[in-house]
């Protein structure tokens, strides 16, 4: 069994469950004595001493590694002379960083421009293809009449003229308009766009760079499920990690998941659960209760990450988001009810 979770705290995710072992370890194998020493010393305290001959020079002359930038030479010879010593420990620098950055706590929720409460998941806002607005329901269906909540400006009355305004927020380079027609053209959208998933991969690239999770998410489905590419599980994750970077918390469950199927539910799995279940995401908070229950997760830690899954339930509350909620269950009920109604008559007609 692996180590529990009560024995070690991970700080990156204000946990304390199991981490794995991210000790540099530099072996006599991979460097002398004094090579490690000189090493361990840049990698410290950013000394200007050459890591292959020690040499002693100025810190912004020297030549930087390129992968893990904790190293200096006097030189590229000595950079390229020190290459094969210097792979394992750059390799393994490399991954610490990277999980520095994968495991270290979203930013806060960026507020409804109209309630100024902060904004719930995606799937309770709106983005409006007028002003780019994404505004939480609950403000949505405060506001009467055919405008824009946020600008004022008269609500599109077609198709045709709601594809014309996303146009024109993707010439502002509005990320969330290269998402939603990439959705067009993924799905196809009535006679107005045909369905093309080249396309709407180079629409969901696009949105990506300019930093959309949303754009991410989609990318990482198509690669995991292989729609309209080749089946490709390590693209899939590098989408997934770049949205959860973002804040997007059901990628940063979906990665859980993933670490999961490795095997490496009490390291690194729990780590994704913790931080989507403090975002207020079900799923990883049931997680978290099943680590608690089966011992790899302490008591502290899961006390800790319920308070903060319910802070981000009760932060982005309001009575406006309520009435919203119910609605949108009223209409949900409506079509289940006319549903049937509606397929029976297409088979009787």
């Amino acid at each position: 069994m692996e180590k529990s979770a009560a024995d070690t705290t991970s700080s990156e995710c204000g946990a304390s469950c199991v981490n794995e072992d991210n000790n540099r370890k530099m072996s006599s194998d991979l460097m002398g004595g004094e090579q490690k020493d000189r090493e361990e010393k840049n990698i410290k305290n950013d000394t200007s001493y050459c890591a292959n001959c020690g040499k002693e020079g100025n810190s912004d002359d020297m030549n930087t590694c390129n992968k893990c930038k904790s190293v200096k030479y006097c030189n590229a010879a000595c950079k390229k002379k020190h290459r094969k010593k210097h792979k394992k420990a750059c390799e393994r620098r490399v991954a610490e960083l990277h999980d520095e950055k994968l495991f270290k706590d979203p930013s806060p929720k960026e507020d409804c421009p109209i309630c100024f409460i902060p904004l719930p998941h995606a799937t309770k806002t709106t983005w409006t293809n007028c002003c780019g607005k994404v505004i939480c329901d609950g403000c949505m269906i405060s506001v009467e009449g055919d405008k824009c909540a946020f600008c004022r400006i008269n609500n599109e009355t077609t198709h045709a003229e709601d594809i014309v305004r996303t146009r024109r927020r993707m010439e502002l380079n509005d990320p969330e308009a290269f998402v939603t027609m990439g959705c067009h053209y993924h799905e196809g959208f009535l006679d107005l766009i045909p369905q093309n998933y080249e396309k709407s991969r180079e629409l969901w690239s696009k949105a990506a760079e300019l930093g959309s999770p949303g754009g991410h998410r989609n990318l990482a489905a198509r690669y995991y499920n292989g729609e309209g590419v080749e089946r490709d599980l390590k693209k899939a994750i590098y989408h997934w990690e770049k949205a959860a970077m973002g804040g997007h918390h059901m990628c940063r469950h979906d990665l859980g998941v993933q670490e999961e199927k490795k095997g490496n539910l009490t390291t690194r799995a729990i780590k994704h659960y913790i931080i989507a279940a403090k975002q207020g995401f079900d799923p990883s908070m049931y997680q978290v209760e099943r680590g608690y229950m089966n011992g790899y997760v302490s008591e502290e830690v899961f006390l800790s990450t319920l308070d903060a899954y319910q802070q981000s339930l009760d932060e982005v509350k309001s009575p406006q988001r309520d009435e919203a909620e119910k609605a949108r269950a009223r209409e949900a009920e409506m079509y289940a009810t006319i549903n049937p109604i509606l397929q029976q008559y297409l088979r009787d007609t």
